[in-house]
């Protein structure tokens, strides 16, 4: 009985109309022989043409098919260095020295998947599954906000208990959980591909970005990844950000899981979803791109022995390409890797990470790491203090600001500011204002002394002396425990200039 409740549910969520609407002449968009041929014609390739394609995602434009598949398939290691170089500078040139921080909130791990790579997997008995009761979230909000988050990303199984309106109670419940003065500004969803019409009620609620991962691009390990349930349908998660842009929640995030299939297929498989939302939406793309690796999870040896995995130097590589590729785009780099492998890429490109990261459904309250409750085993084990001090010693300011959403400048807007280098202009002011605020209420004095210094390097930085004295102004009343979200009173102070 349980197996035909689970098979209603997913016949009544999945909409064939909502798959064929977005079709290309009845095909998706992912044009395999293409694909495979345009990495097979671009072997080899001069390094003229790389350059060429270095400087044009310098312009801040997006690479067409051949043009990616000539990065993937160089094999100059003096040219990947070049390469290397150029994603760090596109990402200054669009984001700044930003670094924006989330935390990952794991609200139930109940799934109908069974996919081979997971441990979520409804055929794994040795996961232990749960939900988060109201009280139970509120509290592992409120374990979050005392460390100082500001952003989650929330995830949740693919399950009838994890529906829609579930989804939305607890996008309330993070909204107007508080500690003190501290807040969460920001939520994130990461949940199973939905109709418009449910995507329509999470954008009443406040939904932030709506991240949906393919997992594979390529049809036939797809499939065999994915042998049943609601996921077993790939044309139904393909077009997962189709459906949200068409409902109005305008932000989506794409990935890939590398270590499925063959690592350039995959790139070259992100590339054509971008382009297809581009083509489809107005130029408006993913707001993120995510790239995680597959990793070691309970009961699941798939994960360690998949003859498409990739090692550290490649992972290396793909980053880079995707940041080329899709110059404008944000990309997050997650606490699957460790913080070594984290702390090399991030410097060709990368513009989020997450910190402090507990994958365990109720795990922050109680402070401690369940492994039979996670998805996969985490690589990056620091605390948000010690992630934080990290970034400001190679560099780079933490930002928790959320001022574009909260001033409507998402979707089209965002990208049509982002493509244009210009968002970090808007974004660096309320970026040194959440920093200077986290290092008040939250930071150890080690990372008050180790940080300190970037605010007065970045504010000298900031285009104009009306935005410094818009900047001086929020900063003469900034006080440790006040809470103030000074994104909204610097929110458009620099308009698009």
């Amino acid at each position: 009985m349980e197996n035909l409740a689970v098979q209603q549910w997913i016949d009544n969520v999945i909409k064939p109309e909502q798959i064929e609407r977005y079709l290309n002449h009845g095909k998706d968009f992912i044009d395999e022989p293409f694909i495979q041929e345009t990495l097979l014609q671009t072997r080899n390739p001069d390094k003229n043409r790389v350059r060429e394609i270095m400087a044009k995602s310098l312009e801040l434009e997006r690479l067409n098919p051949d043009e990616t598949a000539t990065l993937l398939n160089c094999t100059d290691e003096d040219l990947w260095q070049e390469m290397y170089a150029t994603g760090l500078k596109i990402k200054h040139k669009v984001y700044g020295r930003r670094i924006v921080f989330f935390a990952p909130l794991y609200v139930s791990n109940n799934c109908v998947n069974s996919c081979v790579y997971c441990g979520y997997r409804k055929e794994n008995k040795e996961s232990v599954r749960h939900r988060l009761s109201p009280a139970e979230l509120e509290e592992e909000i409120k374990a979050l906000v005392s460390k100082g988050h500001k952003r989650l990303i929330m995830v949740y199984g693919e399950h009838p208990d994890s529906d829609v309106h579930y989804i939305a109670d607890t996008l309330r419940i993070a909204y107007n959980t508080k500690v003190g003065n501290g807040e969460i500004r920001r939520v994130n969803v990461n949940a199973a591909p939905m109709s418009i019409e449910d995507l329509k009620i999470l954008r009443d609620v406040g939904i932030g970005t709506f991240q949906v991962f393919q997992e594979t691009y390529h049809h036939a390990t797809y499939k065999k990844m994915h042998p049943r349930g609601l996921k077993a349908n790939m044309g139904w998660r393909l077009y997962a950000s189709h459906r949200a842009m068409e409902a109005g929640v305008d932000d989506v995030g794409i990935g890939a899981l590398f270590g499925l299939a063959d690592w350039k297929f995959e790139v070259m498989g992100l590339l054509a979803h971008t382009i297809d939302l581009e083509q489809k939406f107005g130029g408006v793309g993913p707001h993120t791109i995510s790239f995680p690796r597959m990793q070691p999870a309970v009961n699941t040896p798939f994960a360690e022995k998949s003859p498409n995995l990739v090692d550290n130097d490649t992972f290396k590589k793909l980053v880079t390409v995707i940041r080329l590729s899709v110059p404008y785009t944000g990309m997050i780099l997650t606490a699957r890797e460790s913080a070594e492998v984290r702390n090399d890429v991030i410097n060709v490109g990368c513009s989020q990470i997450d910190a402090d990261s507990n994958i365990g459904v109720g795990a922050y309250s109680k402070d401690k790491v369940e492994v039979n409750t996670q998805q996969f085993v985490l690589g990056d084990q620091r605390s948000l203090d010690e992630a934080i001090r990290d970034m400001a010693r190679m560099g780079y300011i933490t930002s928790f600001c959320t001022a574009d959403y909260r001033c409507g400048r998402t979707g089209g807007c965002f990208m049509g500011i982002a493509k244009k280098g210009k968002i970090h202009n808007l974004c660096q002011p309320n970026a040194i204002l959440t920093f200077k605020e986290y290092l008040l209420d939250y930071a150890s004095e080690e990372t008050r002394q180790a940080a300190s210094y970037l605010i007065d390097k970045e504010f000298e930085a900031l285009p104009n002396d009306n935005i410094k004295q818009t900047v001086k102004s929020c900063w003469s009343v900034l006080k440790p425990g006040n809470g103030i979200c000074f994104c909204k009173k610097t929110a458009g102070l620099t308009q698009n200039k």
